[in-house]
């Protein structure tokens, strides 16, 4: 059977939480206690050397440590419901906003807090190897989350999903983007009205709730 590890409080396991959960995929998971350092044992060490999760060991025993290729990976041997998209300009215009919403919500999330947070000193980026907080990036992270917010507002504007005019990971990505936020202590407000619209209607999803 599939083995997900993961940690219930971090933003990049859910989302391979939630796209398991939305293609009905039965699983087992192993939980990797983040706050403890247990990804830099030895232990998770010997299964994921990037010291990273989520991490999806398959049933023949490949081991995919990122969520592209898990997606990837699930999507082909699960195709349905579809979460990548069924032609070729949904898939393209899915994958686009996908790493849209990866990129300047997400990492810029990531960049705020890991650069700030005291627990994170000398964590300023995930993996096996340590590096120093820049507090300038922190307060650049700031501004990027702010700019995230409009354009996922934006870009909602009339539409019920993210991309290709159906559910799919840009949705799923997007909906931790926003929920992960709260960490550095933003969140959308009355100044998005389309966001929080879309962001009401996916909480309907039972898979959300993971």
């Amino acid at each position: 059977m599939i083995t997900l590890y993961d940690c219930a409080t971090a933003p990049s396991p859910r989302r391979a939480r939630i796209l398991l959960a939305e293609k009905g995929i039965a699983h087992d998971t192993v939980q990797v206690d983040l706050r403890s350092g247990e990804q830099l044992g030895e232990a998770y060490r010997r299964i994921n050397p990037q010291c990273t999760v989520p991490a999806l060991r398959t049933d023949d025993g490949l081991l995919l440590t990122d969520n592209a290729a898990i997606a990837a990976y699930l999507e082909a041997r699960y195709p349905n419901p579809p979460l990548l998209g069924e032609t070729p300009t949904e898939k393209a215009e899915i994958a686009s906003w996908n790493w849209r919403v990866e990129f300047e919500g997400l990492l810029a999330i990531a960049e705020a807090l890991r650069n700030s947070a005291p627990a994170m000193a000398n964590r300023a980026l995930p993996g096996a190897v340590n590096y120093p907080q820049i507090p300038a990036l922190a307060e650049r992270g700031l501004l990027r989350v702010a700019q995230f917010f409009t354009l996922l507002n934006d870009r909602l504007e009339g539409r019920d999903f993210v991309a290709a005019n159906r559910f799919s990971v840009a949705d799923i990505t997007a909906v931790v983007a926003v929920d992960f936020a709260r960490v550095v202590k933003q969140k959308p407000g009355e100044q998005h009205p389309h966001l929080l619209r879309w962001r009401a209607a996916m909480a309907a999803r039972p898979s959300m709730s993971l």
